[in-house]
């Protein structure tokens, strides 16, 4: 009877110390909020003293998960320095542009994270950093630097799950859409990070003949790194799934949970080679999947590939010219050279 009358208070001190062991072991996060590029509406504050939609989600996110609390930041230059960072396990960007001058500041940002600590970006974080003055740093250590946005934020896209099981995706299905703006890049190398979602090419409008990774994770030194593309409307920052998908990479990117982060450059050249057959195909009114399948076991022969990739970037850069203020005649020639670099393409994947 006496252990019996003891078990309530035995449960809620057991409950009791449980709670301060989760608040003292509670991780803190750096939330950098500032544009100095783009302002983007989730980054935007109702009032001076009040949060904006970024923070007050990841803020919502912490609390509720009881695994981080906010500190947030608009002055990068205070922020990111060594004596400061040095009390922070995380460091999320939502940020536009040039943030820090050149020099130990911004070096005090990557050795932070090659420390063992973690960094997460979304959306316009691969819009920082690049352009005159930028930070090479930082833009090899994400792994991308914004090139435009033919997914805009209208649009309602389908991705690719590459890994289901992997912690940070879990929540999404082998296939699904979303609608939300998605970016392109420069200065991207497929051989450094996991990519876990990428633009399914194929369902997807416009339709563009290369690979448009979204989410990917990397380690980075002896820390981690997790990038979404994700979240340029505010609607998806409302989201539950998108609010998962958040704190599943806090969890990973802070080592609380493990998934690979071994790079998968063949899983990107099978998806790059998708998209060249999706648009190249097309043009041609052929079927593309049987001619992705039989070109996605060339891509590991890398002379192969590498032409493949300049082939693409000459259809890139070849000028499209404003029907309204070009000639026919210009528009048509145009035109013309755009076809016939694809049907080049589609002989290439075909051969």
């Amino acid at each position: 009877m006496k252990n019996s009358a003891r078990l309530p208070f035995l449960v809620a001190l057991a409950s009791v110390a449980l709670t301060l062991h989760a608040e003292a072991a509670a991780k803190k996060m750096l939330v950098i909020t500032q544009s100095k590029g783009f302002t983007h509406n989730p980054v935007k504050r109702p009032a001076p003293d009040q949060l904006c939609l970024v923070e007050q989600t990841l803020n919502d996110i912490g609390r509720k998960s009881g695994l981080f609390e906010t500190v947030n930041s608009q002055d990068s230059i205070a922020a990111l320095t060594r004596e400061n960072l040095a009390q922070f396990d995380a460091v999320f960007f939502y940020t536009t542009g040039v943030l820090l001058p050149a020099g130990d500041p911004r070096e005090a940002l990557t050795d932070f994270v090659k420390s063992g600590r973690a960094f997460l970006g979304a959306h316009s974080a691969t819009d920082t950093f690049h352009g005159g003055g930028g930070f090479p740093g930082y833009v090899q250590m994400i792994n991308g630097s914004f090139a435009g946005h033919p997914w805009n934020a209208g649009n309602t896209c389908s991705f690719v799950n590459h890994e289901p099981s992997h912690p940070t995706v879990k929540m999404f299905p082998a296939e699904f859409q979303w609608k939300d703006e998605i970016y392109q890049y420069n200065n991207y190398d497929p051989k450094t990070v996991r990519v876990l979602l990428s633009l399914d090419m194929s369902k997807t409008s416009p339709k563009m003949p290369y690979h448009v990774p979204v989410c990917w994770v990397r380690e980075f030194g002896s820390g981690r790194l997790f990038y979404t593309n994700l979240g340029h409307n505010d609607a998806t920052w409302k989201d539950a799934t998108f609010h998962e998908h958040l704190l599943a990479g806090f969890r990973w990117a802070t080592k609380l949970d493990n998934g690979p982060a071994t790079p998968n450059p063949d899983v990107q050249a099978a998806e790059y080679v998708k998209g060249v057959a999706v648009v190249a195909a097309g043009a041609a009114k052929k079927d593309w999947q049987p001619i992705a399948a039989k070109a996605a076991k060339k891509s590991a022969d890398a002379a192969w590939f590498a032409k493949l990739v300049a082939d693409v970037e000459a259809w890139r850069k070849a000028p499209t010219p404003d029907a309204k203020k070009a000639s026919p005649e210009e528009v048509q020639s145009a035109a013309a050279k755009k076809s016939d670099l694809l049907a080049a393409l589609l002989a290439h994947l075909e051969k």
